[in-house]
């Protein structure tokens, strides 16, 4: 592991988990690298004035009406965000339709939190009301253009729907993503049960957000306040996930396995010889786990290799060679002790099985929505029982809400013949919420 820091910047840290031990002929290596930043929020960092700014994009579609409370909390929610506001943060909110209007400032541009400004962003959203269509893309494209305008180094977007995107293609919200990926991150909430989970959760995982449901409408101000507060605690923009492979050598897979999972493999971008950056968004105080698969030529018993390097960069403000955060070391040796060799490193094990546990309550869920009960029965088993064998007691109580369980440590359950539609949404949306390893 090495560390490097700079002034007015988190310290970042980056450990390796891996069993090295190769049996001869072996060529696949396996490291969870953990990664944690400190010293976030402690030195200025986004409270100062031009460090950050964030677009608050509310639904206003004719379905907020319904109830009349929703657009009530939807505007309460969004007053607590602002509330939530650092002085000095560039802000504009975002009225979300069939169209985008910016509601505040409302001129192009984006206001800068005070007091007076807040107030007036307040005032502004007491005039909002409900009425049109749902077209996500075009809130995308505004918020992007806003954010844009200002020369900080945290973009943000917070993102609220309750309904379907559908007045316009699933093409034009992709290409919305595709333009918006890499110049800001967002969260995204749906609030209440009519809402597409895959559309949400697309739209945080492919702007590097966090996505979840709220279920009852009355929640929205203390998550919309819990995501400002998390947004003004981001320190670095933009770091990226440096992986160089030795000749020879190719990574199979990269994905981050902690907090959440997601698949960064396909988000590769080619950084000189024999490396590619993956982004992994903006950073506060925080610890995140990847896993990193690499394939390496094969070899004889008694040879060593380094597998790959990991470092940690961000982008050279002054526009020079990016900057070296920390840096972590793959190694393969090939061996022929077969204990050693086919031992698995617990962290690697444990994250596996996280991996597979979002996997087959999403296919367990799809199979339930198709009717074909019994492999929905089978997929959502085995996620009852990974879920208690690692612990992840919160999966597991989503769990029981869709499945009867006869007995967990087998994975035997019986579907509910009758499942609360947000408690389905519920598990749907968080199941790629995982829960870290206990270190040995």
């Amino acid at each position: 592991m090495a560390n490097f820091s700079k002034s007015n910047v988190p310290q970042f840290s980056v450990d390796v988990y891996q069993n090295a031990y190769l049996p001869e002929g072996g060529r696949e290596v396996n490291a969870i690298v953990t990664v944690t930043s400190t010293g976030g929020g402690t030195s200025g960092g986004v409270s100062a004035p031009g460090a950050a700014a964030v677009v608050i994009m509310v639904d206003c579609s004719g379905s907020m009406d319904y109830p009349p409370t929703k657009m009530r909390n939807a505007r309460d929610a969004t007053a607590a965000a602002v509330d939530t506001l650092r002085d000095g943060v560039a802000f504009a909110v975002v009225a979300g339709t069939h169209v985008a209007k910016e509601i505040y400032p409302g001129d192009g541009s984006l206001a800068v939190a005070d007091a007076r400004t807040r107030a007036e962003a307040k005032e502004a959203l007491r005039r909002l009301s409900a009425g049109g269509g749902t077209a996500i893309g075009t809130w995308l494209r505004l918020a992007d253009r806003l954010l844009a305008s200002a020369d900080v180094a945290i973009r943000h977007g917070i993102l609220l729907t309750d309904g379907r995107n559908e007045h316009e293609s699933p093409q034009d919200l992709r290409a919305a993503l595709d333009a918006c990926a890499g110049r800001f991150t967002c969260d995204a909430r749906g609030v209440g049960t009519d809402w597409e989970v895959k559309e949400v959760t697309g739209i945080a995982s492919a702007l590097l957000g966090t996505a979840d449901i709220v279920a009852d409408p009355a929640g929205l101000a203390a998550d919309f306040t819990r995501m400002m507060e998390d947004a003004m605690g981001k320190e670095v923009a933009d770091v990226a996930l440096r992986l160089w492979t030795p000749l020879g050598a190719e990574i199979a897979f990269v994905k981050q396995v902690a907090p959440t999972v997601e698949e960064l493999t396909g988000r590769r971008t080619e950084a000189g010889p024999r490396a590619g950056d993956y982004p992994t968004g903006s950073w506060g105080d925080e610890s995140r786990d990847y896993h990193l698969c690499v394939r390496v030529p094969q070899a004889a018993v008694g040879q060593e290799m380094l597998a790959a390097r990991v470092s940690l960069v961000r982008p050279d403000p002054s526009g020079g060679a990016p900057q070296a955060l920390s840096q972590g070391l793959v190694r393969a040796v090939w061996t022929d002790d077969m204990a050693a060799s086919t031992s698995i490193n617990p962290q690697v094990a444990h994250y596996t099985g996280q991996a597979e546990l979002a996997q087959v309550i999403q296919q367990g869920l799809d199979a339930r929505k198709s009717g074909d009960f019994d492999d929905a029965t089978a997929k959502l088993g085995r996620a009852v029982q990974l879920a208690a064998a690692s612990g992840n007691e919160d999966t597991a109580k989503l769990l029981s809400k869709v499945v009867d369980v006869v007995d967990a440590a087998t994975g035997t359950v019986r579907l509910k013949a009758k499942v609360a539609e947000a408690d389905e949404m519920t598990l749907e949306t968080r199941s790629t919420k995982t829960v870290r390893v206990k270190k040995q």
